[in-house]
């Protein structure tokens, strides 16, 4: 059963995945579960933000091209940039084909890598691309694309923050979030999040009511793909990874929305 979000999960989620401006008062780890399980709640924040912002710019007279930009840019200012470095990072990482000792040394230096760098060119092409497609179909898909991209992004963490997922350095977000969340609660997130997306698409049709929870289940089993092979390369997670499989997830939900 999915309790309501405590306080305390609220602003840890908030306040650790996010920028608007929320003080997170606890660090422990029932306060990184319950702030892990509502991070599709911060997702659905940044999603509604991201939406917004691109609907002024075609209100003013913008293109979808530019709004899709802004779409785009909106969750990476309201992250600090995070998710993309930890994109960034984990494909210097992988791409590295060192030990995981060597590896993860690799991923915490400050510079990007020739593979980070291309990863995050051909990640955000398609998140713009995907974006105009969906803006030219129409104003409300295109905001249903972010708040569905966003939401699925974070949905994403939670799975990554699941119990058994071990952690890959005794230190840092990663090691503070590893394996807090019950695989039960972590279930029952996922299938609240796509009836959610099923709901907000039935607005648009029947057809986008199966899309968008299409694109939620596509864009996490895509992630969990990722999740799993920086298990093996890695021996665990590590804030770089979730940044990675939150970027993935987010990308993947686009592209889904695009297709048929």
């Amino acid at each position: 059963m999915l309790r309501t979000p405590s306080p305390d999960g609220l602003r840890f989620a908030f306040g650790t995945l996010t920028v608007f401006p929320v003080e997170v008062t606890r660090w422990d780890r029932e306060a990184a579960r319950a702030g892990m399980s509502c991070a599709p709640l911060a997702g659905l924040a940044v999603g509604v933000t991201a939406a917004a912002a691109g609907l002024l710019l075609l209100l003013l007279g913008a293109g979808t091209l530019l709004a899709a930009v802004a779409t785009a840019a909106v969750p990476a200012v309201l992250t600090r940039g995070l998710h993309l470095d930890g994109l960034a990072d984990t494909a210097d990482g992988l791409g590295s084909g060192k030990p995981a000792e060597d590896a993860l040394r690799i991923m915490k230096q400050s510079d990007i890598g020739p593979f980070g760098v291309l990863t995050l060119v051909f990640a955000l092409l398609a998140q713009v691309a995907a974006l105009a497609q969906v803006y030219d179909a129409s104003w409300a898909h295109g905001a249903l694309a972010a708040v569905v991209s966003a939401t699925a992004a974070r949905l994403a963490l939670t799975l990554a923050a699941r119990t058994g997922v071990p952690a890959a350095r005794p230190e840092g977000l990663g090691a503070a979030v590893a394996g807090v969340v019950p695989t039960g609660a972590a279930a029952t997130v996922t299938a609240v999040v796509a009836a959610s997306a099923a709901g907000a698409g039935a607005f648009l049709g029947a057809y986008d009511a199966v899309r968008a929870a299409l694109a939620v289940l596509c864009a996490v089993a895509v992630a969990e793909l990722l999740l799993r092979h920086c298990v093996r390369r890695f021996g665990g997670v590590t804030g770089d990874v979730f940044g990675a499989v939150a970027e993935t997830a987010a990308t993947t939900a686009l592209v889904v929305l695009v297709l048929g």
